[in-house]
């Protein structure tokens, strides 16, 4: 299944000479080449795309632009899998997403019928990776491998060197509004910057912390004392903060009547549309000497005229820019218009369409959509520096919690290593920070989903695998029924593959179907690998664990124990004999 942006592929016109477009088809190229059944999904809206009426046109358009026959189902209405029209065609489409609230939402009843016969999973949608959707995020939990598709990839490539500050001087120029929202984003960039323009409604806030007098009618409310924030960090770093010397401004009084003013002395009754000559002779001179040059945002006032031409007079300088040795990138749909209808030749500029992704990004967020991938993000640990002997055996707590299994085991084995994967960060945070001030040299913690990153991390371990733990899983806090949907086909399969001959996997739940369950998907996608250890005599608490083989509890597991509660416990063996 391949999710795909319609607002690249759903385009009239397909320019291959524009990267996004040229990687969007080549995801579609690669899969047919590879002789793949392809189930398109994606959403569009009747107001962008009015050209698309129905679910036919659309198919009808994606046949013609891939070159392949893209057959319309509406199985998702009719509450059915794609699977047997998939048997006869190469390439469906299935309808709009919009139009079902369990993609917004995020259901996992939704996203199960979506990936329905699905095996590989495939996001190719980089513009909606700030979001949950079933389509993006839910569907990975039921399909066998979830991958970036070459659009996304190249995507976030573009966005990783977008803030990457490896040629200087970098210069970012900041249009649009809404400071006290971006404060975080942008003290983030200030941090990685050389230099800091502001061309929107956001100078004036700028101007008035640097003590130039502003109109209160243009200020944002509440907003000083992040401005404040941001022009310090730009001060201590020793950075120029560039902002409008001179507007034009539109008459309040008289019609169309434009004049123009400095930027500390603007007349009553006259409204700032548009940066002025000044502003664009200052920025295009720091801009001169820039490696590296980021727009992000429109050059946009609570005011607009027909005649405003400053934000193309900035694309014109940034087209030029990006025909020399100055990296440019545009972020944001606005300035990206603005920039390709400036360029009169192939763009040598990189663009960044979705703002949103952007300012997520800088504001140090995880984006859902590519952490919900196999590969998330690549793991480069040096192992050298995390534990003593990095080639001891390795044991691997999968959910651990706020660490108590993991730091107990570790500190009465000091001859085995411990590696506890948890996605809560801040509970990894806290165990890291216990690993410290107990001086132990053999555990650490990494803050990972570890359904989709366990096989990229612990296939690096220098050392053996021998032992693998999952304990109370418990990823859907609110039903009890889905408590075991972090166990999956891929997770399993890499626990499989990594065990050393003889290593063992430890099983365990204050819930008897949770650990069932455990104990059925182990056995069912093992490749024949694992055994249960304790089959000596099945008829004795119904073949589960009487007691903790470690003699170490979780904290979750002594509260079970505490009240009275049973604990559900297995332990699995590898064999080097395929059964």
């Amino acid at each position: 299944m391949v999710r795909f942006d319609s607002s690249i592929l759903l385009r009239e016109e397909q320019d291959h000479t524009v990267q996004s477009m040229l990687y969007a088809h080549l995801t579609i190229k690669y899969l047919l080449e590879a002789k793949a059944r392809i189930v398109l999904v994606s959403d569009w809206s009747d107001g962008i795309n009015s050209r698309f009426p129905d679910l036919q046109s659309v198919a009808e358009h994606l046949s013609l632009v891939l070159g392949v026959n893209v057959v319309p189902s509406q199985c998702l209405s009719h509450h059915g899998p794609p699977t047997e029209a998939l048997e006869k065609m190469k390439v469906l489409l299935l309808e709009n997403l919009s139009e079902f609230k369990g993609e917004v939402c995020n259901s996992l009843e939704f996203a199960e019928t979506l990936s329905s016969g699905v095996d590989i999973f495939v996001n190719d949608s980089f513009s909606q990776s700030h979001k949950v959707l079933a389509s993006t995020v839910g569907v990975t939990r039921f399909c066998y491998s979830s991958i970036a598709g070459f659009q996304f990839e190249e995507s976030l490539r573009k966005l990783k060197n977008a803030v990457e500050s490896d040629k200087r001087p970098h210069i970012a120029i900041i249009g649009g509004t809404n400071l006290s929202n971006k404060a975080a984003a942008l003290c983030s960039l200030a941090s990685v910057c050389d230099g800091l323009v502001f061309v929107g409604m956001m100078s004036f806030q700028i101007m008035h912390v640097l003590g130039l007098l502003v109109a209160l009618n243009q200020l944002e409310l509440g907003a000083t004392k992040e401005a404040s924030e941001l022009v310090q960090i730009a001060q201590d770093r020793n950075i120029a903060i560039l902002y409008p010397k001179d507007f034009w401004c539109l008459s309040e009084e008289v019609p169309n009547q434009l004049e123009l003013f400095p930027a500390h002395a603007i007349s009553k009754g006259w409204i700032p549309v548009d940066i002025g000559p000044r502003t664009l002779d200052e920025i295009k001179a720091l801009l001169k000497k820039s490696k590296k040059a980021t727009w992000i945002g429109p050059v946009k006032f609570k005011a607009r005229h027909s005649s405003a031409i400053g934000a193309s007079k900035l694309a014109s300088i940034l087209n030029t820019l990006s025909q020399g040795d100055c990296d440019v990138t545009i972020v944001g749909s606005v300035a990206c218009k603005t920039m390709t209808d400036e360029s009169s030749s192939i763009p040598a500029f990189s663009v960044i369409e979705n703002a949103s992704i952007w300012w997520d990004f800088l504001k140090g967020r995880k984006l859902p959509g590519v952490m919900s991938l196999d590969r998330a993000y690549p793991f480069k640990i040096h192992w050298k520096s995390v534990y003593r002997e990095p080639a001891q055996p390795l044991v691997v707590d999968i959910g651990s919690g706020n660490g108590v299994f993991l730091l107990g085991m570790a500190k009465r084995w000091k001859h085995l290593n411990f590696l506890g994967l948890e996605i809560n960060e801040k509970l990894v945070h806290r165990c890291l920070i216990a690993v410290h001030q107990s001086d132990l040299t053999n555990g650490y913690f990494i803050a990972t989903n570890a359904t989709s990153t366990f096989r990229s991390i612990v296939s690096s371990y220098p050392g053996e695998v021998i032992l693998v733990s999952i304990q109370c899983p418990n990823p859907d806090f609110n039903k009890a029924e889905h408590r075991w949907r972090m166990l999956q086909k891929s997770l399993v399969e890499a626990v499989a593959d990594l065990l050393i001959a003889n290593g063992k996997v430890f099983l365990q739940s204050d819930i008897e179907e949770v650990a069932v369950r455990m104990k059925e998907q182990f056995l069912r996608y093992g490749k024949g690998k694992l055994s249960i250890l304790q089959a000596q005599d099945t008829t004795i608490y119904r073949g589960w664990l009487q007691e903790n083989p470690f003699g170490i509890r979780s904290d979750w597991e002594q509260h079970v124990l505490d009240r009275g509660a049973p604990m559900y416990r297995l332990m699995l063996l590898k064999s080097n004999i395929l059964r």
